[in-house]
């Protein structure tokens, strides 16, 4: 029996849910468990309902996407956040990543592009070029806590560390085995490990831990 990922899709716009739903539908492993059209329904669905994944526009009446993404994943912390906008450099859709959203998809995506996202946050990869990281870096960075003593605290390895400071520039796993000249099997459990440690939903916010503690100037 396929395991299903249990959807919610929030946006102020029918027509869009709608669009969504029957692109998600017409899969055999994804489902639609509920719709909401603010970010206050949003949170009341998800904590009803607990999805797997959270489709969230981020311009919405009553409560923001930042917000409810907040909210919910205070909630939820194992659900996944994908952020709706409608383009890639929005500052919004930053601040929901912040927030602790695991990426995000312009709201004229390919279908394609859907649904390979929707399995990639549900699976804990991210959602975001590194061109998109670096740009939320720059526009969050002034806002961003220092935290000096958390790599310390994080208990990482020299080779973890190594890890980390690769994943905050971006490298995928493939380039971070590369650089360090192991497996990329290898690399796989080291980030896993990584995330652990740091207590990271994902690679963006690992780059974030990165970028707040000096690792990457």
């Amino acid at each position: 029996m396929i395991e299903r990922i249990r959807i919610l899709t929030v946006d102020d716009q029918p027509l869009i849910r709608m669009g969504f739903r029957l692109v998600l539908e017409a899969e055999s492993d994804l489902e639609v468990i509920g719709e909401a059209s603010d970010g206050e329904q949003a949170v009341a669905q998800a904590v009803s309902l607990q999805p797997d994944v959270v489709l969230m526009d981020v311009r919405m009446p009553v409560l923001d996407g930042i917000e409810a993404t907040r909210r919910i994943l205070a909630e939820l912390p194992r659900t996944r956040v994908l952020v709706l906008t409608t383009f890639d450099l929005d500052e919004y859709a930053f601040a929901a990543l912040h927030a602790g959203a695991s990426g995000f998809l312009l709201k004229d995506a390919h279908a394609h592009e859907l649904l390979a996202a929707v399995r990639a946050v549900h699976h804990g990869d991210a959602v975001t070029s590194p061109r998109v990281t670096r740009r939320m870096l720059e526009m969050l960075g002034g806002r961003l806590p220092v935290r000096d003593d958390a790599v310390a605290a994080a208990g990482l390895t020299d080779r973890e560390h190594d890890v980390l400071v690769a994943i905050g520039a971006g490298l995928n796993n493939s380039e971070i085995a590369e650089r360090l000249f192991v497996a990329e099997s290898t690399v796989k459990t080291h980030v896993g490990r990584v995330l652990a440690k740091i207590g990271a939903r994902d690679r963006v916010h690992a780059v974030i831990f990165a970028y707040e503690n000096g690792l990457i100037a």
